[in-house]
Order: structure tokens, then sequence, then C-alpha cells
């Protein structure tokens, strides 16, 4: 953590913000023809894939078992075969199966707090109080909110007719997509995996859900939670990190819902254009504060700090990246800034239990070298200091 200045702003470091977002409406995993189709059901299924690793001295031999359990593109092919036949049955299209499985997310959400908290302390160090807060309950809100909206949701909606068609009546009827690949990402590993999964069910679709190999505790967690909890047959987890997603992307699904990085993101829009697929691409950004002189100044210190090092520790599309104030006004808000931060997480913030960690080296590496940059190093006027053993 460190506060940066320059001569016309007041620039916080980037703690690194990629993506966050959730997933509000049952719109987004549903289509509405003008016209009843006939019932395409959803199916939803969880499997719990592993690649173990055998090694001789210094080189990696790979094993025909372990070639038999590597997830590639023939296996994911079956899946995607396996779980449109089961959409196809109409399994998922009932308001009956759909707020089962809801029920079941949101009991489980209940059941399992305890080890959703250790999973994201493995991963981030989030605090206990932070987890509930930003994951497990908004989580579980999202379920409770489709669960009581879903009839209306699933109602067909009434239109009017030209006078053309006369004495006709019509009405749109939201159907689902079909087989949808949900990829989620690592810094709000828990509500960013269901959010969308949630979503996707109270439309009727059948579900892979791909969560984040960054942050793998978590990730386990849910494809053990979910095959316990939900419909087995209708939806899959597949756990893995390059390889395996890539074998999903080669597949022809009816929505993909990607949450990450701009990079990826072209990935992922690139493999679904190849089948016309439709994307939702939910990426990170910049997120500058423009603060003006005219406020009341503590309350703003601690609103950008709640919202920046509060929040997973500015590892959010929503953390400020960058504070934007006049030259005169600078110094008071740099000032309000540090007796703030000491505020909130101590004289030694390395040492605070109210604030979590860089999720691995690599991201900590990186954001040292951004701070050792010529040009930086010299305008830091808080913190700078950086332990990558307690991470």
């Amino acid at each position: 953590m460190a506060i940066m200045k320059s001569p016309s702003s007041v620039i916080p470091s980037q703690d690194f913000g990629v993506l966050g977002g959730i997933c509000q409406t049952i719109r987004t995993f549903a289509y509405c023809p003008m016209r009843r189709a006939k019932p395409s059901p959803i199916s939803f299924t969880h499997s719990f894939l592993r690649i173990s690793r055998c090694s001789a001295s210094v080189l990696t031999v790979t094993t025909e078992e372990e070639m038999e359990q590597a997830f590639d593109a023939r296996k994911a092919a079956l899946l995607v075969q396996e779980l449109r036949k089961s959409f196809n049955s109409g399994k998922t299209k009932s308001y009956e199966w759909r707020a089962a499985q809801l029920q079941s997310i949101s009991k489980m959400i209940d059941e399992r707090e305890k080890e959703i908290i250790q999973a994201l302390q493995l991963d981030l160090s989030k605090p206990e109080l932070e987890a509930f807060v930003s994951e497990i309950s908004m989580t579980k809100s999202s379920c409770q909110k489709a669960l009581k909206d879903l009839k209306r949701w699933m109602a067909p909606e009434k239109v009017s007719t030209s006078i053309t068609t006369y004495p006709s009546s019509a009405e749109i009827v939201s159907e689902p997509f079909g087989v949808v690949l949900i990829i989620s990402t690592w810094n709000y590993p828990f509500l960013l995996s269901l959010d969308p999964v949630i979503g996707a069910i109270a439309a009727g679709n059948a579900i892979v859900l791909k969560p984040s190999e960054i942050a793998p505790a978590t990730s386990s967690l849910l494809a053990g939670l979910l095959s316990e909890y939900v419909d087995r047959s209708t939806i899959k987890v597949v756990e893995g990190a390059v390889p395996e997603t890539s074998a999903l992307l080669d597949q022809k699904w009816d929505k993909i819902f990607y949450t990450g990085s701009t990079r990826v993101g072209h990935i992922v829009m690139a493999a679904a254009a190849k089948h016309l697929t439709p994307v939702v691409l939910e990426l990170g950004g910049k997120c500058p504060a423009i603060v003006d002189s005219n406020i009341n100044l503590e309350v703003a210190a601690r609103r950008m700090i709640a919202g920046k090092w509060a929040c997973n520790n500015g590892q959010a599309c929503i953390a400020i990246d960058y504070i934007v104030t006049t030259k005169s006004f600078a110094p008071k808000l740099v000032a309000a800034l540090q007796l703030t931060l000491e505020e909130f997480f101590g004289k030694n913030p390395l040492e605070s239990q109210d604030m979590s960690r860089i999720v691995n080296l690599y991201h900590f590496k990186r954001l040292a070298k951004l701070l050792d940059e010529d040009g930086t190093s010299d305008k830091i006027v808080l913190g700078g200091q950086r332990d990558e053993n307690n991470l």
C-alpha cells in the first residue's frame, strides 16, 4: 500500500483492479422470441477434474493415467454433448426445477459459510467481515432476489397487435439460451462465480462453470459444494488453467459469460465468433476519483480508502486507480488520506488483520515494480513497505 503525489494530482498506487460486477437479471441468459417454442430445458452438472503430476528427477513425466485424466477438447465435447442432451429433455424448463436449484444454493451458503470464509482466507487472506459482506451476503442476496422474482420473470409478457392481424393476440415468452459457459475470475472468486450461475439457473440454462485457477482453494470448494447441493446431471464445474479453458472455448456454446482481463476477453470473443455465440464480457477498466476543494475532507478520505484498500486491497474493478484534484488542495488531501489510513489499518499496515493481501507472487512483483519505477519511488509519502512472504 502506498500513496504517491504529483504536482497536479494525488495518485494512489494501482493495487490491481481487474474485474468485478454482478449479473443482476435473468435477461442475460434468456432470449425472447415472439411466439412460443417447444419446451426446451436446461441442465447443470458438476465434475471435479484434477490433473496429477508425476516427476522423476528434474523432468516431468506424463503417465498414461495422467493423459487419460487430462481435460482436453474431446472430453469438453462430450461434456457439452451430455449437457445439451439434458437441456433438450426439458428438465430445467420448469419453475420447480429452477426454484429447487436456487434454494439449494441458498442452503449451501448458510450451511457452509465457515468453509467459504476459510477458502477466501487461503486465496486472498480476506478478513472474515469483508468475506461475508462482499461475497457471501451478496451471493445470498442474488439468490433471494431470483427466488422472489422468478415467477414474474418467467411469465409471458402481453403485447399489442396490429389491426391488420385482428383478432389475434401476442405475447413475448422468455426462453433459455441453452448450454452456457461461465468463466469467472479470482478477485471475488465466490461471488463472481455463483452470481452468473444464479442468473443462468433462473433463466433455465444448462451450465458449465470454470472457476479461476488463481484462487485454487475457492475453485476446489465450489467444485465440491456444487456437486453436493445442486442437480449434478445439469450443472458442471471444470477446474483447471489455460489448457482446460482453451478446450472449453473450442466448443460451441449458446452463450458465454466471461469476467476477467481485456487481454483474455479478446481470446474469448474470438473463440465465440467462430460459432456466432453471444458473449457477455465483464472486463476491467480505469476508475478515477475527481475531488473538488469544496468538500467534506474527512468523509471523502474515508470513502476513498474504504473503496480502495478495504475492498480486497484494491483488487477490484471499482477500486480507485488515481485521484485528480487541484494543485493547491492536494497537500490537504494527502494529509487526510495519511491520517485516515492509519486510523483504518494502524501504523504498520503489513500487520493489519483488516486488509486482504495481493493474490499471488506474480501480481505482488508486478506492483512492486510499479513502485520502484523512476519518477514514482521518490514521490511515495506514505507506505511502500512490502513483504512477499506475507501474501
